[in-house]
């Protein structure tokens, strides 16, 4: 839904995807069908050289990327912290906080080049609510944190700002083939008494990386129907 609402502003975009080729490629031609360009690309988001391949592959294609969305994350099982095998936390840290770096390292040099660009990092409620069973997935969520708020103030004064957008458990295409929308325990928990869609975390994603939102930067932007309320 990200990939698809940044073509439906006018933006080219470049698929990433690790295993799934075919719903990538399947993807980047709904998006051509929007009257952009795109291509579908494999990488490895925690290794540098797979990277920077993939910025050498988009250039080919479509030119210098100015805007980054950093939303891949290895999961996890869902038991106690003490249980979870030690290589869960590895696989988590290095797609989630090792790939805000590798991203920053491949594609920040070029924005810094033509003074704009755009990360935006796709965090979780999560990251605040440090609930139980999440161990390798809250503490990658708030490793991430870090890095982009450290990349926030280090590239800002080449006007490139680095935001997050934290989503809740909000309906996703599955949700809506498999016909589970509804959850009235969580939705009567939210101020807003609804779940949210991916539409919703798009819209915030695409007006971070707009023009309206040139004079934010180091946000944590929940999307999430007032589950959480960071403090001030």
């Amino acid at each position: 839904m990200i990939a698809r609402t940044f073509a439906l502003c006018g933006a080219d975009v470049i698929v990433h995807y690790f295993q799934r080729e075919e719903r990538a490629e399947g993807l980047a031609e709904r998006i051509r069908d929007l009257g952009v360009r795109s291509c579908a690309r494999q990488a490895d988001v925690s290794s540098l050289e797979s990277v920077t391949a993939l910025r050498e592959a988009a250039a080919l294609e479509l030119g210098p990327v100015d805007i980054v969305v950093s939303n891949a994350v290895a999961w996890h099982s869902k038991i106690p912290m003490l249980d979870i095998p030690i290589e869960e936390f590895e696989a988590v840290h290095r797609t989630c906080v090792l790939q805000a770096v590798t991203l920053a390292k491949v594609f920040a040099p070029g924005m810094i080049e033509r003074r704009w660009g755009r990360f935006i990092g796709i965090s979780s409620e999560v990251a605040m609510q440090a609930l139980p069973n999440t161990g390798p997935y809250t503490a990658g969520k708030r490793g991430m944190d870090g890095v982009l708020r450290v990349l926030a103030r280090e590239l800002g004064a080449h006007q490139i700002t680095v935001n997050q957008v934290a989503p809740g458990w909000v309906v996703s295409e599955k949700d809506r083939t498999d016909r589970t929308e509804r959850c009235e325990a969580y939705e009567n928990a939210l101020p807003l008494r609804r779940r949210g869609s991916d539409q919703d975390v798009a819209n915030a994603v695409a007006f971070l990386a707009s023009e309206l939102a040139a004079f934010i930067t180091g946000a944590y932007l929940p999307v999430c129907g007032g589950n959480i309320m960071p403090g001030i």
